[in-house]
């Protein structure tokens, strides 16, 4: 039982989480057809809804500032090279683009996420993981980079 205990803090994270993951992927299906412009607006608002999810857990935004700073470099990286890979090759292009720049992201979002979490562990900000701030954090940096380089690549 005490087993069932230690997961029992997890059950409304995880619901969290998977309810979030239905909204933006429902939403995602409705606008998949939209301009470039309206998808990143809605994806900027998906990202705000998505942090404003954990007002409810009374998680500070100041400790998942490294999870966001990972998921705005992960995808921002991410969405400008899917875009290239997709203008010179098509689909393929997209998905190599997207796969490369992943790789090539995950790395460098995370010099970023490391240096940002022990610049505030320096300041003794507690910048402590939990499953819900990392998760929504970089979720929602995601999204957010995505939206911004959506709507400023509507222009070109």
């Amino acid at each position: 039982m005490k087993i069932l205990e230690n997961h029992k803090k997890y059950i409304l994270p995880i619901l969290n989480i998977i309810t979030l993951c239905i909204i933006i992927f429902s939403i995602s299906l409705v606008i998949i057809h939209r301009s470039n412009f309206v998808v990143g607006v809605i994806l900027i608002i998906l990202s705000f809804l998505s942090l404003s999810s954990l007002i409810l857990f009374k998680i500070k935004m100041k400790n998942i500032e490294p999870d966001i700073l990972f998921g705005l470099i992960d995808n921002g990286i991410l969405v400008i090279l899917s875009i290239f890979g997709g203008k010179i090759a098509g689909v393929s292009g997209a998905v190599i683009g997207g796969v490369v720049g992943n790789a090539i992201t995950d790395g460098i979002a995370g010099m970023f996420e490391g240096y940002w979490a022990e610049n505030l562990r320096s300041k003794n900000i507690s910048e402590e993981r939990m499953v819900l701030g990392s998760a929504v954090g970089k979720m929602s940096g995601c999204l957010l980079a995505g939206g911004v380089i959506l709507v400023i690549a509507s222009f070109f």
